[in-house]
């Protein structure tokens, strides 16, 4: 059993979908649309499939499609699939434009297609990992920093990088968010190459998120405070630890007991690290998360479970993206008084 499938953009990740798909039993890649006709037919002819440049033509004659083109036409590529009735996989950023997300969500509503953003993130092993453990975060820290790669530069670092966090915080916050600070630089070109944000959620959680295009380095790291417990985990290497509260009450029972000199004193002779308890997260990194997506999609397809990123979470995180961009547009560089606001500061020129 297998379910009919176009991939619709033969650019970067159009690429990596058409590779994984054609590797996989239950899907069956029927064609690679893309409105360079050229491109679409040397990735069809790599994966033994048929070249189309309309998404219209495709719609009629596949299951589902997974929408790889760049982010500014996310919505009118995947349409034609919606209309038909026909599942969709969106690549993230779900969209650039709020409207145009919310009215590809009401047409999905009304045929019945099934929309799925593609936050690969959430199917990374590390994070799976760390959703094993019952955390309720209140404070969220990620750093996701990076050479510039000069891909996606139709959008900034905030659709381009910090929107896989904005998913994993509002999943993880579990609350509404209230208040959004944020600031943000613009060095290579118009749109933010540098931003950190800061995140108040109405149950007390805080996340404090930075992303970066202009690192000299890779990282993409989060760490996660709670009542219950410590998690600090690499995405990148997929490692992490966990301290938990409950296998370290006799650490902090004796901590509570001692007083202000008797502290100074066991920090002075002993290594604190070798007096709690760590577990390390235990990641199965047995399959990569492209994979593990296109194969809760097929599961979406064929089996009709829901979407593990349904199209209102990646509409969530756009709408999360939105609120800092407007921040950074208003962040006053000056102090409250200042003339000069939002990006441009090392490009020269007011925004």
């Amino acid at each position: 059993m297998s379910f009919k499938v176009a991939v619709v953009g033969a650019g970067r990740m159009g690429k990596l979908h058409a590779r994984v798909l054609s590797e996989m039993e239950q899907a069956d890649l029927v064609c690679v649309v893309d409105v360079d006709l050229a491109a679409a037919q040397s990735l069809a002819r790599q994966r033994k499939c048929l070249a189309l440049a309309s998404a219209e033509e495709a719609a009629g004659i596949v299951d589902a499609a997974v929408i790889a083109t760049p982010t500014v036409q996310h919505v009118a590529a995947a349409t034609p699939f919606v209309k038909a009735g026909k599942a969709v996989l969106i690549e993230k950023p779900f969209t650039d434009d709020l409207r145009s997300g919310r009215e590809l969500i009401a047409l999905a509503a009304s045929t019945g297609a099934s929309v799925q953003v593609g936050h690969t993130e959430r199917f990374n092993a590390a994070f799976l990992a760390v959703r094993k453990y019952a955390i309720a975060p209140k404070f969220i820290e990620a750093h996701r920093i990076s050479p510039f790669t000069f891909r996606s530069a139709d959008v900034g670092v905030v659709l381009d990088m910090m929107i896989h966090d904005l998913d994993l915080v509002l999943l993880m916050a579990g609350g509404r968010c209230e208040e959004v600070q944020a600031v943000g630089i613009n060095v290579i070109g118009r749109h933010e190459d540098i931003c950190n944000a800061r995140l108040t959620f109405d149950n007390g959680c805080v996340a404090n998120v930075t992303a970066s295009r202009l690192a000299i380095k890779t990282e993409r790291k989060m760490r996660v405070f709670s009542e219950e417990a410590y998690v600090s985990v690499d995405y990148g290497k997929k490692v992490g630890i966990v301290v938990k509260k409950s296998a370290n009450l006799d650490l902090l029972q004796m901590a509570r007991r001692m007083d202000v000199d008797d502290i100074a004193d066991l920090a002075g002779n002993m290594d604190y690290t070798k007096l709690i308890k760590v577990e390390q997260l235990e990641v199965d990194d047995s399959a990569e998360p492209l994979r593990r997506q296109a194969e809760a999609f097929a599961r979406t397809v064929m089996l009709g479970e829901a979407p593990v990123v349904p199209a209102e979470a990646g509409l969530a995180a756009i709408q999360c993206a939105d609120s800092i961009l407007q921040a950074v547009r208003t962040h006053k560089w000056d102090g409250r008084g200042s003339a000069r606001e939002g990006l441009n500061i090392l490009a020269g020129g007011g925004s």
